[in-house]
């Protein structure tokens, strides 16, 4: 006489189970994403666009993990560099020194060379510090910093303005993080691994 009653509570069981990874599941605001406080859909930014630093040392890993995200999600990641303070105003020129020229992103290797020469020990001189980032552009068949003329330096100063507009109205002031359709702001701390910082994504590429 039992036996309904044992197999309602089985039931019961299941489906508070499944319910419960159900709402685990799903990206939580507040731990894996924020909204912005501001949307930013007005820069027209690529549907993921990572923020970094060229003097950020988890940018840096992050860069690596690029790839795998862009597969993850089926999209190009799009980037954009803060201006915090001075040190991320004089990267934010060497990063759009590089835009500027390619009228693009700079590829994987490009970045990561970009990347060693802004964070070379602390034992390197500031003239292999110049030699390496000279390198980096001449070597590609770009004109490195030191060498913009002024019609450069007027376009490179709107480069580095705009980013500057986008951080302050969007109020980020944490690298790395990926902004998501303008509108959400990703929490990468809150993600133990890059499969989990890509479905957060995915989640929030289909929010309105």
């Amino acid at each position: 006489m039992f036996k309904p009653f044992t197999k309602f509570i089985t039931a019961l069981a299941a489906v508070l189970i499944i319910a419960g990874c159900s709402e685990t599941d799903e990206p939580q605001k507040g731990a894996q994403y924020e909204v912005l406080p501001t949307a930013l859909t007005e820069f027209n930014l690529s549907p993921i666009t990572e923020i970094f630093s060229l003097n950020c040392g988890h940018c840096r890993q992050m860069e690596s993990a690029i790839p795998e995200i862009e597969s993850l999600t089926d999209q190009t990641i799009g980037k954009m560099h803060v201006t915090f303070n001075e040190s991320a105003q004089i990267s934010a020129m060497i990063y759009y020194t590089a835009v500027m020229q390619l009228d693009a992103t700079p590829d994987h290797a490009f970045m990561d060379d970009l990347f060693g020469a802004v964070q070379m020990g602390a034992d390197a001189t500031p003239e292999q510090r110049q030699q390496a980032l000279e390198t980096a552009f001449t070597s590609r068949g770009l004109v490195s910093p030191y060498q913009l003329n002024k019609e450069q330096q007027v376009a490179l100063f709107d480069y580095v303005k705009k980013a500057e507009e986008i951080s302050v109205k969007g109020q980020i002031n944490s690298v790395p993080t990926f902004i998501i359709n303008g509108k959400y702001q990703v929490l990468t701390a809150g993600h133990q691994d890059v499969a989990g910082i890509a479905k957060t994504i995915n989640y929030l590429l289909t929010q309105p």
